[in-house]
């Protein structure tokens, strides 16, 4: 028998984003998410569950499949309440989400445009920031470790980008990612000289390695490590395989202040999926 599934699938920067409106028991999202973001289903890169949230000031309860943090998710809820709402063009109105992975609220500024949404999102910001060096193969890359409570981003200057260095990354992130009791693992690819970013992202919950065609919480980070870098408040767009996304980063007393990003994201599909919790998913694509 067959479960139905009640979705909406969203576009921020082709960053593909499934969220799930239907209410499952916890234990439940793994194997739907597997199932519902596989190439034979509906398909994307990421799956959240809207829920309602306990806390009077959130307007819902956003949980991932693998109970991380996603700035890009955060943007395709505030774009879904506001579709929902029947929210007018060139209006701005602003939410407040629950979120895994964080535990302060999520501030999501949104305006509607003629054919999808602009989104400005305030972020979580660093624990902490540090050189580190990791073991590519036989060789080391230097990298700087920017920490969060429930995730791990490595910022990894990069000069040129192929399918060698593709292999030794999502090798290199499933190797780590374990062992650093965390939520997600980025590998941020950045060339400083194009500000083009390139985004790993491995969810240790669900053994999930994507090449992601935008990220949003990578972006912060690159901004957050860029602030850091150069000792100064930083605004920079910053250019992806599926569009670019605008980061702010400020700066005061050796640390970053405040984060945010700001993208655009659309909604691409509403609908029921079926899905058979007795199938195994096939994972298609770039998806590991």
């Amino acid at each position: 028998m067959k479960q139905k599934i009640d979705f909406v699938k969203c576009n921020p920067t082709q960053n593909m984003t499934i969220l799930i409106n239907t209410k499952l028991p916890p234990d439940e999202h793994k194997r739907v998410a597997a199932k519902i973001m596989s190439y034979d289903n509906v398909y994307a890169e990421q799956v959240g569950f809207i829920e309602q949230s306990k806390k009077d000031d959130a307007d819902a309860f956003l949980r991932m499949a693998g109970g991380e943090f996603c700035g890009n998710a955060c943007m395709a809820l505030a774009a879904y309440l506001a579709e929902v709402q029947g929210m007018e063009r060139h209006i701005t109105t602003e939410f407040h989400l629950e979120v895994s992975g964080t535990e302060r609220l999520v501030s999501c500024r949104i305006t509607k445009n003629k054919e999808d949404y602009r989104c400005r999102v305030n972020m979580p910001l660093p624990v902490s920031m540090d050189q580190t060096v990791l073991q590519d193969g036989c060789s080391l890359v230097d990298a700087v470790v920017v920490r969060y409570n429930d995730f791990v981003h490595f910022v990894i200057e990069v000069e040129r980008f192929d399918a060698q260095m593709n292999s030794s990354m999502v090798a290199m992130a499933k190797h780590i990612g374990p062992s650093l009791d965390t939520r997600m693992v980025g590998i941020l690819l950045y060339n400083s000289r194009t500000r083009e970013l390139t985004p790993l992202i491995y969810v240790p919950e669900l053994n999930s390695a994507v090449w992601e065609r935008g990220c949003g919480s990578g972006t912060a980070s690159v901004g957050a490590y860029l602030a850091r870098k150069h000792k100064r408040d930083v605004e920079a767009s910053i250019k992806q395989p599926g569009g670019t996304i605008h980061v702010k980063a400020l700066f005061d007393q050796n640390r970053v202040t405040h984060l945010e990003i700001e993208g655009a994201v659309g909604i691409a599909a509403q609908g029921i999926a079926f899905i058979d919790l007795d199938e195994r998913p096939y994972r298609g694509g770039g998806n590991s």
